[in-house]
């Protein structure tokens, strides 16, 4: 299997934010969501389902919202 070339996406792209009515923090990327108990997880999950597509998460955790 070849290897993917993975294109660089900033972590500015990325919005975090409390969940309301529910425990955990929630990420949002291009079109997709990820949920985890606080920012970080969030953060990471969101890493991994922007890699399934080509993109790589550069930065730090923004801040949530």
């Amino acid at each position: 299997m070849s290897k993917k070339n993975l294109r660089k996406l900033s972590s500015g792209k990325v919005v975090i934010f409390k969940i309301r009515n529910r425990r955990g923090f929630a990420a949002i990327c291009m079109n997709h969501l990820t949920e985890g108990r606080n920012p970080e997880q969030a953060f990471m999950r969101m890493a991994k389902a922007v890699k399934r597509i080509g993109f790589l998460l550069s930065g730090n955790v923004p801040r949530p919202r």
